[in-house]
């Protein structure tokens, strides 16, 4: 009879080291674009540290130090437009959102705040996210009235009509009717005087127990 060997068993490695914990990030963001057909520049030079900023420099503000970076990422830029020859990238929708900086009250001066480009707004400049996009935040001061509607308009190629729009309406927070207050005020007064009971128990038994500790 003819003997067969046992089949060799196949070689299973050993598990991969787990990653090194994460202390500490330091990221660097280097940014560049160059809109069409208005050909306005915009880049900036950022450092965070642990999700705080460092150091931030704006194409605009012609800053020194890290220029040098903005140029770089321009000069790259512009090869690989070329070497695409100048094919537009998949365009993708942006989200906008609209909200008050504070609890808003008709006649008191508020900040509307909106994501995105609108004129006559303060704007910042642009913020990395954690997915690898950016956001914009504008600023509008202004004093809400009864029934004002406010309409962020965010232009952008991504979106179906080439523009998007988000709808703030002015309204008020309806007060705490005057039952619901008064119901809050007992429940508020019963608790206190259960605190001042149980607080005086505790501090006669307190009493009475240094007084048996006196006798021994």
């Amino acid at each position: 009879a003819r003997e067969q060997s046992p089949s060799a068993l196949p070689e299973v490695s050993p598990p991969a080291p787990p990653p090194p914990a994460v202390e500490d990030t330091l990221v660097e963001l280097d940014f560049f674009q160059e809109s069409f057909p208005s050909e306005k520049k915009s880049g900036e030079f950022l450092l965070e540290f642990d999700n705080e900023e460092i150091l931030h420099v704006d194409w605009e503000k012609k800053q020194n130090g890290a220029l040098a970076n903005i140029a770089l990422m321009k000069n790259n830029m512009e090869v690989l437009m070329k070497r695409s020859n100048h094919t537009r990238a998949l365009n993708v929708a942006p989200s906008a959102i609209v909200y008050p900086e504070n609890a808003v009250e008709l006649g008191d001066p508020n900040v509307l705040i909106c994501f995105v480009v609108s004129e006559g707004v303060e704007e910042t400049d642009f913020y990395p996210s954690v997915d690898n996009t950016f956001c914009k935040f504008s600023y509008l001061p202004f004093v809400p009235q009864q029934e004002d509607i406010y309409i962020c308009q965010v232009e952008h190629w991504g979106t179906p009509e080439g523009k998007m729009e988000k709808i703030w309406l002015s309204k008020v927070p309806s007060p705490i009717p005057e039952t619901m207050k008064n119901v809050l005020g007992a429940l508020g007064l019963a608790f206190d005087i259960l605190s001042i009971i149980s607080g005086t128990i505790i501090f006669f038994k307190a009493m009475r127990i240094n007084g048996h500790r006196g006798l021994l």
